[in-house]
Formats: structure tokens, sequence, C-alpha cells
């Protein structure tokens, strides 16, 4: 059974009375009535998609007066849908999932909005989660393609014209990359016998980089 015909099969359990099932909808009636109104709707001309896939919910309404005064009663219970036309019927709906979700609860699907629920808290954490693992997954990108490009140059710069050559502290920290090609700013920083930050150690990778740079113009010359 479609998470859409669990709904339906929810609301249809429900107890209530609905004395004009074809009256038109209207805002001038008590709260408890709009509600019974809204399930009679749903039951007659409205879906929803499954969660796992994504969030959608709809009523098809005949015609547009329909639609607009169907989005005045949802309105007034603080839920905001939008409209649009496919073929000759107007289109009520919802893909905010907040927004299904107190849906559901005004529909009186209580079980089908907690496994709705459930399956949204799920879905939000695993796209937590990756983002969490494509952030450090990048981050490793980075520091690995820096790393490369820092002992490249370091290597250059050891065949033109000697580690020797260098000042004291670029020596030093040169040397480390070339020992340590897979350590972290903050690891290099951590191993230097000078007491520098990441930052310090950052400053002094790049002024290494720019010598590379300069030998690798004074060659193309």
């Amino acid at each position: 059974m479609s998470f859409s015909s669990e709904v339906k099969e929810e609301i249809r359990k429900k107890c209530f009375t609905f004395k004009n099932r074809h009256s038109k909808i209207t805002n001038g009636i008590d709260a408890e009535y709009r509600k019974e109104l809204l399930m009679v709707m749903f039951l007659r001309c409205g879906s929803i998609s499954d969660p796992e896939r994504f969030y959608h919910l709809e009523l098809v309404c005949e015609t547009e007066d329909e639609a607009r005064s169907l989005c005045q009663v949802m309105e007034s219970f603080g839920i905001m849908p939008k409209i649009t036309r496919r073929k000759q019927h107007f289109i009520v709906y919802l893909k905010d999932s907040e927004a299904i979700s107190s849906m559901l609860s005004l529909l009186s699907a209580h079980q089908s909005m907690m496994k709705f629920e459930n399956i949204r808290i799920l879905k939000e954490m695993r796209e937590s989660i990756q983002r969490q693992v494509n952030c450090e997954t990048a981050n490793i990108s980075k520091t690995v393609s820096a790393s490369v490009r820092q002992t490249e140059d370091i290597e250059l710069i050891s065949r033109r014209i000697g580690l020797s050559r260098l000042p004291e502290n670029l020596r030093e920290l040169a040397s480390l990359r070339l020992e340590r090609p897979s350590a972290t700013l903050r690891e290099l920083s951590e191993a230097l016998s000078e007491d520098i930050g990441r930052s310090g150690v950052n400053h002094r990778l790049r002024r290494l980089s720019r010598i590379a740079e300069e030998l690798r113009k004074a060659g193309e010359v």
C-alpha cells in the first residue's frame, strides 16, 4: 500500500460527521467543520508522495475558485499552500515538509504523521552526515593537494639552488615538509623547533611557494 493510500485509510477510520459533503468551501464555518471539510476533500481529490522519495502533497480542484477557497481554509490553520494549473485542473499543493506534517495532523492522520516525521528526521540525519562527510572529504582533498604542491615547490628549490641557500626558518620547514608530506599545518607547527602557530607555518610555506615560482619564471627565460 502506498503512503498516500495509508493516509486515506487512516482518515476513513476516523469518526466524523460532515453534514453536506458537496457544499461550497467557505471560511464562515467553525474550525472543526473546516477540518472535516479538508478531510473529505483529501479523500476525494488528494494525494501525498512517498516521503522517502520527496515531499509533495496535493489536492486537485475542478475550478480556480474552488482551489482558492481551499487555500483560504488551509491558510486559516496557518498552512500556506500554492496553486498551479495542470491541464484543466487547478492543483493546491505543499512541498514544505513541516507544512505537510501540519496538514497530516490537521487531517487527523496522526499515525501517518508520525511515520512521516520519523522518515523526515532520518532523512535529515542522513543528509547532515553526508554533508559532513563531503566537507571532510573536500578538506582532506584540499590538504593533500596543498601538500603535493608544497612538496613540488620545495623539491624544485632543492634542485635549482639547494635548501642550504634558504634562511634557517624556511630551511627547517622545507626539510620537515619533505619528511612529512601528509602532515597538517598543526602537525608541522608542533614539529618545528620554533614555537609558531598554523598561520605562521602557512605564511612560510607561501614564501617557499613564491621562491619556487620565481625560479620557474627564471627558468623559462
